[in-house]
């Protein structure tokens, strides 16, 4: 039996210790990302504001550049206002920053298992493998007849019943998803999937902003009771627990019995239990995981789209000019004889310009999804400490001046080449790195397709109050949670043509 020398010991703690020495003063040399001034103990949890934390991240970067740092009761967190600095962490570093911090909110509501929340692993990987089997570019292609379908439902539903424009919309993002996603199609209102979109969109945008609750800044605060001050959420979540579930459960066990029936129809978790039960691993995790992965579908599809199309209606009435270059632009490709197709995209570029100015003007989640950095790392001279929790702040990137002239305006031509435009880029509109949208392929061209129906079949309109004049609507969004939504404003919709609704009538009854 051998023995260590003492003098190799020695040594080998010597040089370790002039490691660590080095390390620690090369920190120390190394800054942080600058930011305001901040209070002992709390650092800048005072500052923060509980609603518009975009505008006010937006307003730090023009103060102290397009990465701020603040901290919060020892937590640093890492504000990108910029696309470069989002790319250059969350996409081109994508290996440290792939991870999400604890959301102690979402987690007592039961999502801390779903692919927007889970950690970064071997459960994220297998999650994402799922849906990129389904909705990969090639693979949405298959669900175009879904959406052709329902992107005329849904114009034909707004000139029907223009007064329930925010339902009618709500309706169309649903029906989309809960059809590929779980082969149901949704042809009522009163059906069950349409509740359940309903009440998730609601304790979403009702639970407070992602990572900035005061149960996010103390944990512990879950487990005092609901009297406790600064609990609210907590209980909320608490709450907000059969809901989730529903969410998970109602789907999985619909198809699950359709499976066993034989009258399944094709759909994305027909797909994966259907391999589950060829492959005979019918483990409870793996069921876990498909229920998980099959929700995050319905809740990433259903709130987005339709809170983008709210946005788009808000901007047609602000900016009606551009409404009428997307009439003549149609006109002049479709024609009025017939409804828009997937084929007409590559001819109709201000349409598609018109979608993604709409994306940049407002987004639906104008502060991403929060990254947390695995690692030490340096970045342009600054120091990124090891658990700093990232926030790309989509709004400051969208009204970034150095990248969009006159950033708070509304105009589609933006993103036109010279002459006809600035040839300005599109916004970033679906997350980065690891961490970007699987679903995003699905999510443009059911935009595109409502966008363009809509467009070739109606003209919007603002509404007078009783005095005859115009009424403006409010720009501000009201809602703090994942998803954002623009105030209940109302809007006159009317056919385009004589032949406009007979066209939708036509599409939606023989189809």
């Amino acid at each position: 039996m051998t023995s260590t020398s003492p003098a190799l010991v020695l040594a080998v703690a010597a040089v370790a210790a002039v490691v660590l020495r080095d390390r620690l003063s090369s920190k120390k040399r190394v800054p942080l990302p600058p930011g305001p001034p901040a209070d002992p103990f709390i650092g800048h949890l005072r500052l923060v504001p509980s609603e518009g934390q975009d505008v006010f991240f937006y307003k730090l970067g023009k103060q102290y550049g397009d990465v701020v740092q603040l901290r919060v009761l020892g937590r640093s967190l890492i504000i990108l206002n910029s696309v470069q600095a989002a790319n250059d962490l969350l996409d081109k570093r994508s290996a440290n920053y792939s991870d999400r911090p604890d959301l102690p909110i979402y987690e007592l509501m039961g999502e801390g298992d779903m692919l927007g929340f889970v950690k970064y692993g071997d459960e994220f990987r297998a999650q994402r493998r799922m849906i990129n089997g389904y909705f990969s570019q090639d693979k949405v292609k298959n669900h175009r007849p879904v959406q052709i379908r329902e992107a005329r439902i849904l114009a034909y539903g707004l000139l029907q019943t223009p007064e329930k424009r925010s339902d009618v919309l709500s309706r169309f993002s649903t029906a989309i998803i809960v059809d590929v996603g779980y082969g149901h199609q949704i042809v009522s209102t009163n059906d069950p999937y349409v509740k359940i979109a309903g009440d998730v969109g609601r304790v979403m945008s009702e639970s407070g902003p992602p990572g900035a609750t005061l149960v996010d800044a103390f944990p512990i605060l879950r487990y005092f009771p609901s009297w406790f001050p600064g609990t609210y959420y907590a209980n909320y979540a608490r709450n907000s627990q059969g809901v989730v579930r529903r969410l998970k459960e109602f789907p999985f066990n619909q198809v699950k019995e359709q499976i066993a029936q034989g009258t399944a129809k094709p759909s994305f978790l027909q797909a994966q239990l259907e391999t589950m039960n060829q492959t005979g691993q019918r483990d409870e995790t793996l069921a876990k995981r498909i229920q998980a992965t099959a929700a995050v579908l319905y809740q990433g599809g259903a709130d987005t789209t339709s809170a983008v199309l709210d946005f788009f209606f808000l901007a047609m009435l602000l900016y009606p000019q551009y409404q009428a270059k997307a009439h003549e632009e149609i006109d002049a490709v479709v024609g009025q004889e017939r409804l828009p197709e997937l084929h007409d995209r590559n001819s109709l570029p201000y349409l598609e310009c018109l979608i993604y100015e709409t994306l940049r003007w407002y987004q639906p989640a104008p502060t991403g999804g929060p990254h947390k950095s695995m690692e030490d790392d340096i970045y342009n001279g600054m120091l990124i400490p090891k658990g700093s929790i990232l926030i790309p702040n989509i709004r400051g990137m969208t009204w970034d001046d150095n990248v969009y002239q006159d950033p708070f305006n509304f105009d589609p031509t933006r993103f036109m080449p010279a002459p006809m435009g600035r040839g300005e880029p599109y916004p970033p509109a679906f997350g980065f790195g690891r961490r970007v949208c699987p679903g995003r392929h699905l999510a443009i061209e059911s935009l595109w397709l409502s966008v363009a129906t809509i467009m070739a079949t109606m003209t919007i309109h603002r509404t007078v109050d009783r005095d005859g004049k115009e009424v403006i609507p409010d720009v501000l969004p009201v809602t703090t949670g994942i998803t954002s939504h623009p105030r209940p404003f109302q809007a006159i919709l009317k056919p385009r043509t004589p032949n406009s609704f007979t066209l939708l009538k036509h599409a939606v009854e023989s189809g």
